[in-house]
C-alpha cells in the first residue's frame, strides 16, 4: 500500500448537461433555400421548431459522404431515401430529419418568403471538406455593417476551395432549375454569407471553416463543468500577415422552454504568467480585449474561472452558467463564436492541504510577540459529505472497498478495502494527530466565508501523549503496575482549531479554481493542558479536493 505524504491531483472536468443560447434568424425566399447551423438545434424536433413558421414545409439535411459520386454540371438534387440526405415535411409525409444537428447544412423549401428565428446552442466551429463529391458547408463570416466578406478574401488562405476549375453554387429561391441553384461566377465580388450553405467541388480534404484554426484543451468548448480550472484555447493564424483577434464576453440568450435556465455569465478569467514572478495573473474577462497573432504562427491562452466571484457564491447548489467568448479579427473576416459553461461546484469531497502555523503565542515575561521565525506545516485531511457535514481525518484510505459492488471509495480503516487490491490503495495521514480519530462534532460549516471548528482531544493515557513515554519509568504513566489517574504524571490535552474560510482567494493564492478546487483561509488553534494556561496559536491554510467521493466509509 502507498503511504502519501503528498498528494499529487489530477481533475478531470465534469460534464455539463445546460447549454448557452443564441438566436439566429434566416432570412428565407418562396422556394428552396439553403442555411447552416453553426449551432444545435437538438432540443426540439422540426415539428416543433417551425411551428410558428408555416411557410416552412419541407426541411433536407445534407448528410456528407466521401463515397458520394461527385456533382459535375450542378449540385445533387435532393432525393430522399439517400444516405446523404435526412428529410423532414410538414405534412407528415417524410421524417427521416428527427433533429437538426449543428455544424451541418439544410435545405429548406417555404411556400412564401419567412423570417424564420431558431434558437441553438452554441458549438466550437468546425467543417469536414470530402475529396469525392460535393461539400455543402457554411462558415462563420463576419457581418461588417451591411456586408460580409468576399470568397476571395475568406479563402485566401485556402485557395483549392475558389480556385478556377472549382464550381461553386448558392439558392437563391424558387423552384429548383437552371436557376436555381445559381453558379458563383466572381468569387472576387461574391459575399459569403454566414447563414447560408454553398456547394463546392473542390477536390481538397481538410477542416478549413475560418483563416484561423481554434484548437481547445477541451473539445466541447469551454466547459469547466463543477471542479474546472483552466482551458487552453490555440490560436493558429493561417495567412501570411499579423492578425488582431478581438476576444469578447457575451451574454448566452435566454434558454428555450423546456430546456435548463441560465443562472448568469461563467465568471471567466485571462490568465497571463509572469515570468519574473514565475506565477500566473489572472483578470476577470469583463470587455473586449485584444490578442496579435503572428503570420503563420500561433498562440496560446489559458482561461480561468473565478469561482469566488459574487455570482457563484450566491447561487444556488448545482447552478448553471454559460456564456459565450466572441473571436473577430482585425480584416474582419471571421465571427468565431465559443461555447463557455460551468456549475456550481459542491463541495463535498476529500480535502488535503497543509497549515502553515507562523505565530505562536509567547509566554515569556517582556516578550509578547507571537511570530515564528519561520513558519511550521501541519498537515489535515477534511472530508465532507454530500449533506455538507465536515469531518476532520486522522488518516485515510483511497482505494477499491471490499464491500459490493467493489468500486474506488474512501476508508477512514485499513480493513474497509478489498484484500485483493490493496496494493492499488493509497493512505493519507496527519501525523500530528491521534490514531483513528474521525472529528464530525464542533461547530461552524465547510463553506466560503465560513468558519469550522473541531476540537482534537488527547487523552492522559493516550500512546501519543506527549507526557507519556513507553520506556521511560517515570513518564509511563504508572505507579509500579498500578496505572495513574489524569493529572499526576500525564494529562489530557486539548486542541480547539478553528478553520476560517475566506470567501474569496486570498492574496498570492490563485482565484482560478478557488472555490471548487482549492480553498483557503487563516488558522488558529488554542491549546489546553500542555502547560497551566493556554496556548494560541495563528497562520494560513490551503486545502485541495484530491477527491469527488461524498461517501466516507468506516
Amino acid at each position: 500500500m502507498k503511504s502519501l505524504l503528498f498528494v499529487v491531483v489530477s481533475f478531470f472536468l465534469a460534464a455539463t448537461a445546460g447549454a448557452q443560447w443564441q438566436s439566429t434568424t434566416y432570412a428565407l425566399r418562396a422556394g428552396w433555400n439553403s442555411i447552416y447551423l453553426h449551432g444545435d438545434a437538438t432540443h426540439a424536433t422540426p415539428s416543433a421548431l417551425f411551428a410558428a413558421f408555416p411557410a416552412v414545409t419541407e426541411v433536407w439535411r445534407w448528410n456528407p459522404n466521401p463515397t458520394q459520386v461527385q456533382f459535375i454540371t450542378s449540385p445533387l438534387i435532393p432525393s430522399a431515401g439517400t444516405a446523404e440526405w435526412s428529410v423532414w415535411k410538414s405534412d407528415g409525409t417524410a421524417s427521416s430529419l428527427g433533429q437538426m444537428i449543428g455544424q451541418a447544412a439544410y435545405l429548406v423549401k417555404c411556400s412564401a418568403a419567412a423570417n424564420v428565428t431558431l434558437a441553438q446552442r452554441v458549438l466550437p466551429p468546425s467543417a469536414s471538406w470530402v475529396r469525392n463529391g460535393a461539400n455543402l458547408l457554411g462558415f462563420p463570416s463576419r457581418l461588417n455593417g451591411s456586408v460580409f466578406p468576399t470568397f476571395s478574401s475568406y479563402f485566401a488562405t485556402y485557395p483549392a476551395a475558389i480556385a478556377s476549375n472549382v464550381k461553386i453554387y448558392k439558392y437563391v429561391g424558387g423552384e429548383l432549375g437552371p436557376g436555381n441553384p445559381l453558379q458563383v461566377f466572381t468569387p472576387a465580388t461574391e459575399r459569403l454569407d454566414r447563414n447560408q450553405a454553398y456547394w463546392f467541388d473542390s477536390k481538397v480534404v481538410g477542416n478549413f471553416y475560418a483563416p484561423v484554426e481554434i484548437s481547445l484543451s477541451n473539445g466541447s468548448g469551454l466547459d469547466f463543468g463543477r471542479i474546472g480550472s483552466t482551458i487552453t484555447v490555440r490560436l493558429l493564424n493561417r495567412s501570411a500577415v499579423a492578425s488582431t483577434v478581438t476576444i469578447a464576453p457575451v451574454a448566452s440568450a435566454a434558454a428555450p422552454v423546456g430546456q435548463e435556465g441560465v443562472t448568469a455569465a461563467v465568471p471567466v478569467t485571462r490568465r497571463i504568467f509572469n515570468a519574473g514572478t514565475a506565477s500566473w495573473t489572472e483578470t476577470p474577462i469583463s470587455v473586449a480585449y485584444n490578442e496579435v497573432v503572428g503570420p503563420n504562427a500561433s498562440i496560446e491562452l489559458s482561461f480561468g474561472i473565478d469561482r469566488g466571484a459574487a455570482s457563484m457564491t450566491g447561487a444556488a447548489a448545482d447552478a448553471f452558467f454559460a456564456s459565450v467568448l466572441r473571436f473577430t479579427d482585425s480584416a474582419g473576416l471571421y465571427d468565431i463564436l465559443l461555447p463557455v459553461t460551468a456549475r456550481k461546484a459542491s463541495l463535498a469531497g476529500l480535502w488535503v492541504g497543509d497549515v502553515q502555523v507562523n505565530g505562536v503565542e509567547s509566554k515569556t515575561v517582556g516578550h509578547s510577540g507571537q511570530n515564528t521565525s519561520r513558519s511550521y506545516p501541519l498537515r489535515y485531511i477534511i472530508h465532507v459529505d454530500q449533506a455538507g457535514v465536515a469531518r476532520v481525518l486522522s488518516q485515510v484510505f483511497m482505494g477499491m472497498l471490499a464491500t459490493e459492488p467493489r468500486r474506488l471509495g474512501l476508508c477512514t480503516a485499513e480493513g474497509t478495502l478489498d484484500p485483493a487490491n490493496k496494493a492499488g490503495a493509497s493512505r493519507i495521514v496527519a501525523a500530528h494527530m491521534p490514531l483513528d480519530r474521525v472529528l464530525d462534532v464542533g461547530t461552524g460549516s465547510f463553506a466560503l466565508g465560513g468558519s469550522l471548528t473541531r476540537t482534537i482531544s488527547t487523552p492522559f493515557n493516550d500512546p501519543t501523549s506527549p507526557f507519556v513515554h513507553q520506556y521511560h519509568p517515570d513518564h509511563d504513566n504508572k505507579s509500579g503496575s498500578t496505572p495513574l489517574v489524569s493529572g499526576q504524571e500525564s494529562y489530557d490535552l486539548s486542541r480547539l482549531v478553528t478553520f476560517d474560510f475566506a470567501a474569496t482567494a486570498p492574496e498570492g493564492t490563485s482565484a482560478t479554481g478557488y472555490g471548487s478546487s482549492l480553498i483557503a483561509g487563516t488558522y488558529s488553534e488554542v491549546i489546553t493542558g500542555l502547560r497551566k494556561d493556554s496556548l494560541t496559536l495563528t497562520g494560513s491554510f490551503e486545502l485541495r479536493r484530491v477527491s469527488e467521493i461524498g461517501t466516507l466509509n468506516p
